[in-house]
């Protein structure tokens, strides 16, 4: 516990150092700003490593098509908020529109072009989330998505929102689904984090044009066959201690 709340300080310390370090990033290209949030990425995972003993492994990179696609993730942790990014060229991650208005945080989520999605006006609120998509599609770019739409506890029932097969439909390019086991070891909620290895297997992508029932039943077929692999390989993994 101390390990992870010593992390959990240099984590938020390290994050507000970022971000009054790179404010003149403001001003230069956004492509620039990319590469901080990167760098900022790769710096927590490898405190993550040596404070905690946390450390990941990435499997199927070679299985990722040419940008622009859409990344359907598994969402059990924080941890996947960060550690996705540099797995990308430009990632765009879709967030809440609440977090565009946190100073600093919020006007660097706008420079780093992120999505906003905006729950409580209903349709106009869709249109306009769909809109920025395609544009970031159209830019060349990689959305990230998670489509349980919250952190899920590791084994728990799958719960996918029909929003991502509308995201699909309406994106038009191929879909990677990506299976995780975080939530082992960075439980929701919880100041704890465990020694180990996160395993992220990034799947087959699905192509576009899929019905759209035919597509989500795919998608979750896809992501929670391997979840539930990755996690009983952690758990079959921490039975020696």
């Amino acid at each position: 516990m101390f390990r992870s709340i010593l992390f959990g300080i240099l984590f938020y310390l390290t994050t507000v150092a970022f971000v009054v370090l790179c404010s003149p990033l403001f001003f230069a290209p956004r492509q620039w700003s990319m590469a901080a949030l990167k760098l900022h990425a790769r710096l927590e995972l490898w405190l993550l490593k040596h404070i905690v003993g946390l450390d990941y492994e990435v499997r199927g990179l070679d299985k990722l098509p040419e940008p622009p696609f859409l990344v359907a993730s598994k969402h059990q942790s924080a941890w996947e908020t960060f550690a996705l990014i540099p797995l990308f060229d430009d990632p765009a991650l879709f967030m809440k529109r609440e977090l565009f208005w946190i100073p600093f945080h919020g006007w660097f989520s706008y420079k780093f072009g992120m999505i906003p999605v905006d729950r409580d006006k209903g349709a106009a609120g869709l249109r306009r989330m769909l809109h920025v998509a395609k544009e970031r599609i159209a830019s060349g770019r990689e959305i990230v998505m998670f489509p349980e739409g919250t952190r899920r506890p590791p084994g728990a029932p799958p719960e996918y929102k029909t929003g991502i097969a509308l995201i699909y439909t309406a994106l038009d390019v191929p879909c990677v689904p990506v299976a995780l086991n975080s939530g082992v070891f960075w439980a929701r909620r919880s100041w704890a984090r465990k020694p180990g290895k996160i395993v992220v297997e990034i799947l087959d992508p699905l192509p576009p044009g899929l019905p759209k029932a035919e597509f989500l039943s795919r998608l979750q077929e896809a992501i929670e066959t391997a979840s539930a692999r990755l996690l009983a390989e952690a758990k079959a993994a921490d039975l020696p201690r």
